[in-house]
């Protein structure tokens, strides 16, 4: 069998703590980007819960249906220039990422994100986005918890919808059909760096998706990337990012957003 089919069993097999420290012991192994795919075992599907969102008196609102205020485009560093169309703003591939003017260390976040009815391609190529909790440069640098269709798509677990992407797949799958609205809460704990740079506690996140819980205050073993093993680097408070994915697939939008600072 060769290195790599080797590489892709062992870590598919895996989950959890277990495929972050996986990775981690691949340190200085060049990897293809499928030898960090997670395809077994597949999430089974749940109900989701009915929510109503209560944004808490102190939360920033990122997005009030009518302005993106509170973003800039990640490339120029200008307005952000996605459109906002009945309350709700849908990405322009075109313009690239967006990224919040202000920056986060500790924090709960609320999102609902739609992709649209009638959405056509398969797996990574159906309504593909992400919500990245600290955003490290424009492109996809970061920490990204993954947005793509969930309904009847089959893609690798550790890629899909409520996975922190390439490092933790979701317990469950509780997404709702195109044309309806998912729900993100998030709890985000950003990493800590001693004054010379080491890592001395790493990241953490905990996710309701759709109210119910995927990510069990799960560890990250650093950056999400697409093909290799994360590196850490040092950085302090990020801006919260939304992928402008270049998927030939319709965008999607989202709606009702806010984010409350913690200690």
């Amino acid at each position: 069998m060769k290195t790599w089919a080797k590489v892709s069993i062992a870590v598919a097999a895996l989950g959890g703590i277990a495929a972050a420290a996986a990775l981690l012991s691949l340190k200085g192994k060049a990897l293809l980007p499928s030898a960090t795919e997670q395809w077994a075992p597949v999430p089974r599907v749940v109900d989701p819960f009915k929510y109503l969102d209560s944004p808490e008196p102190d939360a920033v609102r990122l997005f009030d249906g009518e302005s993106l205020a509170e973003w800039i485009n990640s490339n120029d560093r200008g307005p952000a220039s996605w459109a906002i169309a009945d309350g709700v703003v849908t990405v322009h591939k075109p313009s690239g990422n967006i990224e919040t003017r202000r920056s986060f260390r500790n924090y709960r976040l609320h999102l609902e994100w739609r992709v649209p009815a009638g959405i056509t391609g398969k797996g990574q190529a159906r309504g593909n986005s992400g919500l990245f909790l600290a955003s490290t440069g424009p492109g996809d640098e970061g920490y990204e918890l993954q947005i793509l269709d969930p309904w009847e798509n089959p893609t690798y677990a550790n890629g899909m919808a409520g996975a922190i992407y390439k490092q933790h797949a979701p317990l469950v799958n509780p997404g709702r059909p195109p044309g309806e609205w998912n729900v993100y809460d998030v709890v985000w704990t950003a990493p800590v760096f001693a004054p010379d740079g080491k890592l001395t506690a790493p990241a953490r996140v905990s996710l309701h998706f759709n109210g119910v819980l995927v990510q069990d205050n799960v560890m990250l073993a650093g950056p999400t990337v697409f093909a290799g093993q994360p590196v850490s680097k040092p950085h302090g408070p990020a801006p919260i990012k939304l992928q402008a994915h270049g998927d030939p697939s319709a965008p999607i939008s989202f709606r009702k957003m806010w984010v409350l600072e913690l200690p």
